[in-house]
């Protein structure tokens, strides 16, 4: 180390001034005094011994700089009218803390070209990472492996495998609400869904398929696809009951499509759940609580999606990567449309 520091004039020691005394460059300094992996263990006791005799401590902020970042995240998605956006994002905002982050939130409303004028943009403002979130589960392109960010990808997977996309399990949704039906006593179940061109739908009725074939039973008739509408829930319930009169439970694609079937249930004098028990997926509280009676739903868990995007997206900027397909468990929300009383 060089002998002693020079006079700084009464002026706050400089990074520059910290590096000039141990008789290293501005860069080692950074890496030594932000714990980075890279520095001999010599010069960063060389570099702190430095800083303490220059009383040097750089504040949060300036922190963040030395290390190259500006705290701040962008968070990318095509459903901001949706509902899975907007607690996606709220899970997301909990894990990086209150006033720690901030989060700039673009809207590509589906449009590629307006996605990759929003990537630029927040390139533009050297976030530190982005979080992208699809409008449908369905696989979607990658933003490529040249990004100088890490990213993470949420509800809709990446189509590349290198990158880390964090879902929501459909399949193993499908098979926790069967389970749950035959664990109320209902064997003859029905099985009404919404759009078939979505992998969400596709994914439920595999796993509702394979729950049942477990215990040795099989859906009463074939899934019915249609639309996510309180129509189409009323229409299919009405082809249903028509057919199979003898069905004691009807697991619905959403909660969207199960407000339809318990209407027809009702004008046919079918009691909730006593002669038919019915099911939704989403936990869509404007639906499920306004029910009568109130809604068995599927939660599809979105906070805790986007909170553990952020914590992902977290190691990833702190240089722990990961890549791959991250499927999140679901939770059954009981109440009184499968057990009386709740």
């Amino acid at each position: 180390m060089n002998d002693g520091a020079a006079p700084l004039k009464g002026r706050k020691a400089t990074l520059s001034d910290v590096a000039r005394l141990a008789g290293v460059s501005v860069a080692t300094a950074s890496k030594a005094l932000n714990g980075r992996s890279q520095v001999r263990a010599e010069t960063r006791a060389r570099v702190e011994e430095a800083a303490e005799q220059l009383s040097f401590s750089p504040n949060a902020l300036a922190r963040g700089l030395l290390a190259g970042r500006t705290g701040t995240v962008g968070l990318l998605t095509s459903d901001l009218e949706g509902r899975f956006s907007i607690p996606i994002l709220m899970g997301a905002e909990d894990a990086f803390g209150a006033g720690k982050v901030a989060v700039f939130l673009c809207d590509a409303r589906g449009d590629s070209i307006r996605e990759q004028h929003h990537v630029r943009a927040l390139l533009g403002r050297r976030v530190d990472g982005l979080i992208v979130v699809g409008s449908r589960t369905d696989p979607r392109p990658s933003l490529g492996r040249d990004l100088p960010v890490p990213v993470v990808y949420v509800y809709a997977p990446s189509e590349d495998p290198e990158d880390l996309s964090i879902i929501v399990d459909n399949v193993g949704a499908g098979r926790q609400a069967i389970e749950h039906l035959i664990s109320c006593g209902r064997t003859r179940i029905a099985h009404i869904s919404g759009d078939p061109t979505y992998g969400a739908s596709q994914e439920r009725a595999q796993g509702a398929r394979e729950a049942l074939a477990a215990r040795g039973l099989e859906l009463i008739g074939d899934v019915r696809f249609g639309s996510w509408t309180e129509g189409w829930g009323r229409a299919a319930a009405s082809m249903l009951l028509a057919q199979h009169p003898e069905v004691d439970a009807i697991l619905c694609g959403s909660d969207q499509v199960a407000r339809g079937v318990m209407d027809v249930l009702r004008e046919q004098d079918r009691k909730i759940p006593d002669d038919v028990a019915v099911m939704g997926f989403d936990n869509w509280e404007i639906f499920t609580s306004h029910s009568r009676p109130p809604l068995t739903s599927i939660d599809m868990n979105f906070e805790r999606l986007g909170r553990v995007a952020a914590q992902r997206l977290f190691a990833a900027i702190d240089g722990k990567p990961a890549s791959g397909v991250e499927a999140l468990d679901t939770r059954v929300v009981i109440r009184g449309s499968t057990a009386p009383g709740h």
